[in-house]
């Protein structure tokens, strides 16, 4: 049980709620062609912008736990900063170091899992996101994994690539893929057989999370387990004729099993097999190592489900332990707000739709699946519709303001967070139209937001996890935009380096604190300004406040 916080002595709060609302990926971009941040006409933000106390925060790299500063910043690893308070390594890191410093094989789950195939002469496969966007995986993992089987004479390995095109340019499967085929043929010499056994893009197959669309799974299940779908004869073929026939980024390419005949496929997942899923990020790991581990499954028929020892890269669930097996241990994480406020008997609400309401929850309380108090304390869940997202750029911004106001105006909690998922999800799409419509149905939210925020003489913050939506061109070093064949500029689907604003919309403001805020910070440091603006003062360890008391 956490020590209670200390009430601020100079800021007593104000009469109304502190709301913060996070601006899924919307950052401050650095070149004007491309940004459909300042393309969109938001007229609330740019009011707020210039009438209120805001400033630029870091977002990415070493600011929110990533290995560098060339690393991009992400949902889960913002929600962590901004709801810890303080920065932690992260999974990319952690795993980054046990990789290359080898103590990942020296853990007791790289032995079972090569145990086992050994005892039954049996295939090691490998499963997950095949690209080096560092977000969810690395294929330098993967990499050195399969060179480390080698070393402990594994003969047969099988390899179910997840296509990114989402963390990296939206075509560059085969930038991936060439040399990671010459790769595995360098390896196939005395007898050692190393393949390329199924695939799919990442938004179709496998990655689904928060139960949002569990066919994403069975699809991924059939594929990989079951060797179920269309055939070819090798992963480039796969992914050239599905570009044609679908006419797909890589992240919505249909699923494909690799088989040498056409009819029987290279890689099934059987009996005695062991499983590794070399993705370190735990939200789109949990719903496939369901599928492996539940007795007592009911999202789809599995049919025989094979008899394997599975392992993912790290624990993706600390509350519920899953899985059960794992390569390498999380960050630990504790003392977040969310459980500091609990202390403090402050009543919160944290909402959001499907696709970003385990943001809000579990990786803004530090990877935790439950609640620190079950009375003080709600969540609510709008659900996402199951449609491409450039369909829908709207999503569901107008229910959740719709919430959020009533819970504002019902005087019920002292702290209320929220995701707009827009600016992330549309953003990921490529499609600029659509991001223009997605930033214009954010900034409708926040204007009904700051107006609640208002009539109940409360506080908001407005800030993001990381960029996306401020930069959907690919830009060479020069600055001018990349080119395709045909003169067209390159969509871009990944998220930003790019800083992300904060905006503190205090309008009953007696000049507590000046009006600027400290500039210089990352996201982390909203933890302490929430904690301040409830009139509380922030622990020690956190990263300091954004708000210079007077």
């Amino acid at each position: 049980m956490l020590d209670t916080l200390k009430k601020n002595p100079k800021f007593a709060g104000r009469r109304g709620p502190v709301v913060l609302l996070i601006m899924d990926g919307v950052g401050l971009g650095k070149y004007p062609d491309g940004d459909a941040v300042k393309a969109a006409y938001t007229p609330e933000l740019d009011k707020l912008l210039k009438s209120c106390p805001n400033t630029s925060l870091k977002a990415h790299g070493t600011a929110v736990g990533m290995p560098s500063d060339d690393d991009m910043g992400n949902s889960e690893v913002g929600h962590n900063a901004i709801g810890c308070g303080r920065v932690f390594a992260q999974g990319a890191k952690l795993v980054d170091d046990a990789v290359t410093g080898k103590a990942v094989f020296a853990g007791e789950t790289w032995k079972k899992l090569i145990a086992n195939v050994m005892e039954h002469n049996s295939t090691l496969h490998f499963i997950g996101l095949f690209s080096d966007g560092n977000v969810h995986s690395n294929i330098a993992h993967l990499r050195a994994m399969i060179e480390e089987a080698k070393s402990r004479n594994v003969k047969k390995v099988r390899i179910h690539i997840l296509l990114d095109g989402r963390d990296v340019p939206e075509t560059s499967a085969l930038e991936y893929v060439e040399p990671f085929e010459a790769f595995l043929a360098a390896q196939n010499c005395g007898g050692f057989d190393y393949r390329i056994a199924s695939g799919g893009g990442r938004m179709v197959i496998t990655m689904d999370r928060y139960g949002a669309n569990w066919d994403m799974v069975r699809k991924g299940w059939e594929t990989h387990v079951q060797g179920k779908g269309r055939y070819f004869k090798n992963a480039v073929e796969a992914i050239t004729e599905l570009r044609i026939s679908s006419k797909a980024i890589d992240q919505d390419l249909p699923p494909f099993v690799i088989s040498d005949d056409g009819v029987n496929p290279v890689g099934p997942i059987v009996d005695h097999d062991s499983v590794i899923f070399y993705n370190f990020r735990g939200d789109r790991a949990q719903e496939i190592t369901n599928a492996f581990e539940d007795d007592n499954f009911e999202h789809f028929d599995r049919g025989c489900r094979p008899d394997v020892v599975y392992a993912g890269m790290m624990e993706y669930d600390g509350d519920l332990h899953v899985p059960k097996l794992f390569l390498v241990e999380p960050p630990v994480i504790d003392r977040t707000v969310g459980e500091f406020l609990c202390a403090n008997g402050i009543k919160q609400l944290a909402i959001s739709e499907t696709q970003k309401f385990g943001h809000v929850t579990y990786f803004y309380n530090g990877n935790r699946a439950g609640k620190f108090n079950q009375d003080l304390e709600e969540y609510i869940e709008i659900k996402s519709d199951i449609v491409p997202f450039e369909q829908r750029p709207w999503m569901k911004s107008a229910e959740i303001t719709d919430t959020v106001c009533t819970a504002i105006e019902s005087g019920k909690y002292r702290f209320i967070r929220l995701n707009l998922p827009n600016g992330d999800m549309v953003g990921h799409t490529g499609n600029f139209a659509a991001v223009i419509t997605a930033m214009g149905a954010v900034d409708l939210s926040v204007g009904r937001i700051a107006e609640a925020v208002r009539d109940a003489g409360g506080v908001l913050v407005i800030s993001a996890d990381h960029g996306n939506a401020d930069d959907m061109f690919e830009h060479s070093k020069d600055g001018s935009i990349k080119l395709d064949k045909n003169g067209v500029a390159t969509r871009k689907t990944s998220h930003s380096l790019n800083p992300v604003p904060c905006i503190v919309f205090d309008p009953e403001s007696k000049g507590e604190y000046k009006n600027e805020l400290r500039p210089g910070l990352g996201i982390s440091s909203l933890g302490a300004t929430c904690i301040e603006l409830l009139g509380l003062e922030p622990p020690e360890d956190y990263d300091p406040s954004l708000l210079i008391m007077q």
